[in-house]
């Protein structure tokens, strides 16, 4: 069985086990036009053009994903050591860590009690069972409002979600400050001019 078999597999047993389409793309980190494509297009057929990121060595792992969150904290650390910030002294501090559900959540939350910071959790948009999509952050953490923030998820794979995070965050009296992901599969380097932290950026060369 080749990767992109196990792959159309993998979707294929996650949509039979209720996962919705936008689920199965956060759990594969890929693109909603790949998943549609493994969920209904032929073999034979060329598959869009996307990486797939499989981390769960690490993701499964609560002790490597803890050493994981502390490298995030680091890049970081050193990006507003160096200058890589254009924010000012003190405008780069945080006092709030927003995880977007789902696979963002373990990550903020070790993220969160490294950096002694509050944590709030975000539900996308596309994740609502409404028939008018809205996101949301949990009323079961803490909230955002009046709060200085850093946006956390795992993968970067079209940038859609952490736009709309950062247009609630405003909207709701939170300054968003940064956005920490694992894996940048964009090259993104601001969203809505919130700068974007990646621990890796994953380029394809065709």
């Amino acid at each position: 069985m080749t990767s992109l078999d196990e792959l159309i597999n993998k979707a294929q047993i996650l949509l039979s086990d209720g996962h919705s389409p936008e689920q199965i793309g956060d759990e594969l980190s890929l693109s909603m036009e790949t998943v549609t494509w493994l969920l209904t297009q032929q073999r034979g057929e060329e598959a869009p053009k996307d990486v797939h990121i499989d981390w769960t060595a690490t993701s499964a792992d609560a002790r490597m994903l803890d050493l994981t969150t502390e490298m995030m904290i680091r890049r970081y650390e050193i990006a507003v050591e160096e200058g890589q910030i254009p924010l000012r002294s003190g405008e780069a501090d945080f006092d709030t860590v927003v995880g977007i559900s789902l696979s963002g959540v373990p990550v903020a939350t070790l993220i969160a009690r490294g950096t002694g910071t509050r944590l709030a959790i975000y539900h996308p948009a596309k994740h609502s069972p409404a028939q008018k999509k809205v996101g949301s952050v949990s009323g079961s953490f803490a909230s955002v409002a009046g709060r200085s923030c850093i946006i956390v998820d795992d993968v970067i794979t079209t940038g859609k979600t952490l736009h709309e995070v950062v247009e609630y965050l405003r909207s709701h009296g939170a300054k968003p400050i940064a956005i920490w992901v694992l894996f940048d599969k964009r090259g993104v380097k601001a969203v809505e001019g919130v700068p974007v932290f990646p621990l890796y950026t994953v380029s394809r060369i065709d």
